[in-house]
C-alpha cells in the first residue's frame, strides 16, 4: 500500500479512538454506497454524525479541511441518506471533519463540527 494510503488508515483509526473518547458512538467506517463513501457514521446525543476525516503530514499546502471539494460532500450526502434508509434511521444529520496532521509520529487532531451542509 502507498505510504499516503498508511498514513489515511491511521488518520482514520485516530479518529474512531478521539470519538469514542468523546462519548460518540460508531456505527460504521468506510461506508460505502455505490461509488460515494462516508469514513465515519457515528451517533451522538440525537443526531446522526457523518464525519470525513483528512489526513496530511504537513499544513505546507493548507490545512486537511481544506481539501473537502464540494462534490466530495455531495458524495458524502448520497452516502448517509443511502445509510440512513437501509438503516431506517430517522434523525437529525449533522456533517462533521476530522482534520489530522502527523508530523513525526505526533497526531493533531482537530474535530469541525457542522463543517458543511447537505448540498
Amino acid at each position: 500500500m502507498a505510504q499516503h494510503n498508511d498514513l489515511g488508515t491511521e488518520g482514520e483509526k485516530r479518529a474512531v479512538a478521539f470519538l469514542k473518547n468523546k462519548g460518540y458512538k460508531i456505527l460504521k467506517t468506510n461506508y460505502r454506497y455505490i461509488k460515494n463513501e462516508v469514513d465515519i457514521i457515528a451517533q451522538f446525543q440525537n443526531q446522526l454524525i457523518a464525519i470525513e476525516v483528512k489526513t496530511r503530514s504537513t499544513r505546507d499546502f493548507g490545512d486537511p479541511q481544506d481539501f473537502v471539494k464540494p462534490s466530495q460532500i455531495k458524495s458524502i450526502v448520497t452516502a448517509v441518506n443511502a445509510y440512513m434508509e437501509q438503516k431506517d434511521i430517522d434523525l437529525e444529520v449533522r456533517f462533521d471533519i476530522i482534520a489530522v496532521i502527523a508530523i513525526n509520529n505526533t497526531f493533531e487532531i482537530e474535530h469541525i463540527e457542522d463543517a458543511f451542509l447537505a448540498i
